[in-house]
């Protein structure tokens, strides 16, 4: 489980990204990837997936 931060969501479009704590990287998030509702600048916590192009966060919770 990883630990993060939502630097960017579009609830119209679905998609957004979430910047890592520890590593500063940004990953991918899909709505489909949520398990609660998000907003910019929420601290969360995820897991990665291997997707069509890179790695995506999934099973995003509020932290």
């Amino acid at each position: 489980m990883n630990n993060g931060k939502v630097k960017f969501f579009d609830e119209t479009k679905g998609f957004g990204f979430i910047k890592d704590a520890d590593s500063a990287k940004e990953y991918f998030v899909h709505s489909s990837g949520l398990k609660d509702k998000i907003k910019e600048n929420d601290d969360v916590t995820f897991d990665l997936e291997e997707g069509k192009k890179g790695l995506n966060a999934v099973n995003v919770k509020l932290a």
